[in-house]
């Protein structure tokens, strides 16, 4: 099984724009195999809390079925950052594409007190299974509260993947923070990053993968796109650049 993240730039606002950049990552993901691809919080319109209520959508808008084709006839799990509305409100989303399935939405379910303004929290932990492994994802702040990763543990996962956009308070926390996780709970590790402006922070990437050990395994570099590619049964990772990338 190849679990793979993205670090990825954001053009504000710009989901036509970011869609397409997602499009060549993912290709890349899959030529190299992968089972599953992870992005960065809210990487189709960027970290922008004040643009979510004119940009939030929902798993069924027409622009993202592009992605859905791409999961079927690949058979890979896409996970997407995006914010999505309710009539009573905006969540921080990752809306999951998987093979032949309806599209699922999972949502932060603690949120920082910047965001409290923008958003409401989600309700529900989600786990995905993918190659008869369970994998629990985490946005952001919320994968830094240690009730989160307890109730994931609980809920039998196996795999943490955390899709952030952390400046560099937050990036020394993580690295801090997740080698912990993966230890206690003896489950790797996953972290997709951005890089580049977002809102009032810049996000500085290093996204990273931790073994069950909580030793870190490999890491991308703090202002580049790139993929990290995490093979399970022999705890190898792969660093994947795209010669075209925008950094």
């Amino acid at each position: 099984m190849k679990i793979c993240v993205a670090q990825t730039k954001s053009e504000k606002g710009n989901i036509k724009s970011n869609i397409e950049n997602h499009l060549g990552w993912i290709e890349l993901a899959v030529a190299e195999k992968s089972d599953l691809i992870m992005f960065p919080e809210l990487s189709l319109t960027g970290y922008e809390p004040e643009l979510a209520k004119e940009l939030a959508t929902d798993q069924n808008d027409s622009r993202l079925d592009k992605f859905q084709k791409i999961s079927d006839s690949n058979k890979i799990t896409i996970g997407i950052g995006l914010p999505t509305k309710l009539d009573f409100g905006i969540f921080i989303s990752i809306v999951i594409f998987e093979p032949n399935r309806k599209r699922k939405i999972y949502s932060k379910q603690k949120l920082h007190l910047d965001e409290l303004p923008y958003f409401i929290q989600g309700n529900g932990q989600i786990i995905l299974t993918v190659k008869n492994k369970k994998v629990a994802p985490a946005i952001c702040y919320e994968s830094l509260q240690s009730e989160h990763s307890e109730k994931a543990n609980r809920l039998g996962a196996e795999i943490y993947l955390a899709s952030v956009a952390k400046s560099n308070n937050g990036i020394e926390k993580a690295f801090t923070y997740y080698p912990k996780i993966a230890k206690k709970f003896s489950m790797p590790v996953l972290m997709s990053n951005s890089v580049g402006f977002c809102d009032n922070f810049f996000s500085v990437g290093q996204s990273a993968v931790w073994n069950n050990k909580g030793e870190l395994l490999g890491k991308l570099e703090r202002d580049k796109e790139g993929l990290l590619i995490f093979e399970i049964e022999t705890q190898q990772v792969m660093i994947k650049e795209k010669t075209t990338a925008n950094n």
